[in-house]
């Protein structure tokens, strides 16, 4: 069963290196084309609806998400989520009905190739630079306004632990208070059902996602971060346990 494993998550790999190069070309093509704004709707569309549409069937792994019509294809949000496995990006992806951002490292523009992608599709923040922070927020503001939603990881890495979650850090809270707009928390509850830890193998199955409810913040201060950090942390946490039981 191991092997069956290893050789399908190295079957995975090669197809997702292959198709990347095709998405590539895509991503340049819009990017040469059309002007900046409407190049990444068409770019993000793209990679969250046609791209995982077709290669997380090809790799046998297929989703069951609940809760998604709680969320208002009118509205923008930011969006949180449990990281612990390598597809949870696209997993992520093909869960949310609209286009969203990631918020992204520094340091992920220096990987060759993958780097121009996430310049072209994330926004990036130097974590270290109070400036550049406070730009952040201004930038923030406008893609919520132009209803682009923005994807946090609140853990900032994966959990490689034995526990449901990592720890959290306060970034998307605070950026969701500063901006106003809603958190919607979304949890992979199973993940580890179809990759193996670390991704040393991987095997066809079936993914549960939950939406919450969204959680508004609007009336939030500062003040309430860490009330709204260990509620959303609360909620994944019982999502999770509810498959180990």
């Amino acid at each position: 069963m191991i092997i069956f494993r290893k050789i399908w998550l190295l079957w995975a790999v090669l197809l997702f290196l292959l198709m990347m190069g095709f998405n590539l070309l895509v991503l340049f093509l819009n990017s040469a084309v059309f002007s900046e704004e409407r190049a990444l709707r068409y770019n993000i569309w793209w990679l969250h609806h046609a791209f995982t549409n077709v290669f997380l069937p090809l790799i046998g792994v297929f989703m069951v998400v609940e809760g998604r019509d709680q969320l208002d294809p009118s509205k923008s949000y930011v969006i949180v989520g449990n990281h612990k496995s390598s597809l949870d990006f696209i997993l992520n992806a093909r869960a949310y009905p609209g286009g969203y951002q990631y918020l992204a490292k520094q340091e992920l523009q220096k990987i060759p190739i993958f780097g121009w992608v996430v310049k072209k599709m994330c926004l990036i923040v130097d974590r270290g630079s109070p400036m550049s922070r406070a730009r952040s927020v201004v930038m923030l503001k406008q893609k919520l306004a132009k209803g682009i939603s923005i994807f946090i990881y609140p853990e900032g890495s994966r959990n490689r632990s034995s526990e449901p979650l990592g720890s959290f850090y306060d970034g998307a809270f605070r950026i969701a208070i500063q901006t106003g707009a809603p958190i919607a928390v979304q949890t992979i509850t199973n993940i580890d059902r179809v990759a193996g830890p670390d991704d040393s193998w991987l095997q066809p199955g079936v993914v549960r996602i939950v939406w919450e409810t969204p959680i508004e913040t609007a009336q939030l201060t500062d003040a309430d971060i860490p009330a709204l950090r260990d509620k959303v942390a609360s909620m994944m946490t019982s999502r999770i346990m509810e498959v180990r039981k």
